[in-house]
């Protein structure tokens, strides 16, 4: 039976529109974007299939497209859909964040910075640029390196910031190995970037270490 033989409260499109995407599971959420089916799998059972083979909806979504393209029943132009909606989930909280002081909302901002690191397999460093009122300038990601580490020039930070007339920012950077906690060397950066800044008058206002499930925010370490 396809989805188009079940009742219509039951299809996901149509319970979506009645009923509001809270009341979807993650299947029929999922199912939206896989659209249709395979020979004698409607794209619900596609949906639950993935979510079963990879252990769930962050899993799934973590996969780069190559390998979600491989999983019966998606395909390339389906697992472009689902990493497009990802990218668009990502880009609607940078947008709401750079309409409000980020820094008085350090969990929308972890969110943001987990939504953006996590997933990487190699370390990379990015900063949030920022005015006077601690609202976004920019996310850049300045600095890419191996799975082990990356290097970071705070001259190249300095100048950027002056570019773009920021007056504090935030830095990140992800642990490929998905244990969040900060290093010696993740110290000693710190400390050399903030006193790199505070030469010309810009606040670090935060380093966060993005892990696998969590974040480390120096800030509310006390490490700053």
């Amino acid at each position: 039976m396809t989805i188009s033989d079940w009742p219509t409260t039951e299809r996901p499109r149509e319970k979506l529109l009645a009923q509001g995407p809270s009341a979807l599971s993650n299947a029929e959420l999922l199912a939206l974007f896989i659209q249709t089916g395979t020979r004698g799998r409607s794209a619900l059972d596609v949906a639950r299939n993935a979510l079963a083979l990879t252990g769930g909806l962050r899993a799934l979504f973590d996969l780069p497209p190559d390998r979600l393209a491989e999983i019966a029943g998606i395909g390339p132009a389906r697992a472009a859909l689902i990493k497009g909606a990802i990218e668009i989930a990502t880009r609607y909280l940078e947008e709401d964040l750079k309409e409000r002081e980020i820094f008085n909302s350090p969990e929308d901002t972890c969110l943001y910075l987990h939504a953006r690191l996590r997933s990487r397999p190699h370390e990379v460093f990015a900063c949030l640029f920022m005015d006077n009122r601690h609202r976004m300038i920019a996310y850049e990601e300045m600095f890419r390196g191996t799975i082990n580490g990356t290097s970071v020039h705070p001259r190249e930070i300095v100048k950027r910031a002056l570019e773009l007339n920021a007056a504090a920012l935030i830095v990140a950077h992800n642990h490929p190995s998905g244990v969040a906690e900060p290093s010696e060397t993740d110290r000693g950066m710190t400390r050399k970037l903030a006193a790199s800044l505070a030469l010309v008058d810009l606040r670090l206002l935060d380093h966060i270490v993005v892990g696998d499930g969590d974040v480390v925010s120096f800030s509310q370490r006390g490490l700053l």
